[in-house]
């Protein structure tokens, strides 16, 4: 502790310590946590690559961590970034729609590529379909106006 003077009572010149906190070491470590957190939040989002197209929509409230499923641009399905062959597909749907889930099954959240063929996506939003899952939600990235 820091000691400064106190006068007076004919004691001059006598010592006595100071009652301030020193906060420099703390914010040094404050702001080496921050740059640890910095460099680390991006590397903890990992998933599929995936090319998103544009939407001018916002971005949805979550209360329940949602099952992603996704197409990259060769076409192949992923349901939580694990691959799942097309003929296996409706088997998995049919798990994830289990009958004593609520109304609708869980939320859903389709990822396909800008670059894949229309038909294709709408054969995976069928089998959703057939599989009751009717909370579905396609994912994009939010962007300007598109062409």
């Amino acid at each position: 502790m820091a000691m400064g003077p106190i006068l007076g009572d004919n004691r001059r010149g006598r010592r006595a310590p100071m009652a301030e906190i020193n906060v420099t070491p703390m914010v040094d470590v404050m702001l080496v946590l921050l740059i640890i957190f910095m460099v680390t939040a991006p590397l903890l989002v990992a998933g599929v690559p995936v090319d998103l197209p544009d939407s001018k929509a916002g971005a949805l409230d979550q209360e329940v961590k949602p099952v992603q499923i996704s197409l990259d641009a060769s076409g192949a399905i992923f349901i939580d970034d694990m691959p799942v062959p097309e003929a296996a597909l409706s088997t998995r749907l049919a798990q994830i729609a289990t009958p004593d889930s609520d109304e609708g099954g869980p939320r859903i959240f389709l990822r396909a590529d800008r670059g894949l063929d229309y038909g294709r996506v709408m054969r995976v939003m069928g089998e959703l379909n057939n599989a009751g899952l009717r909370k579905v939600a396609l994912v994009s990235t939010q962007g300007s106006e598109a062409p």
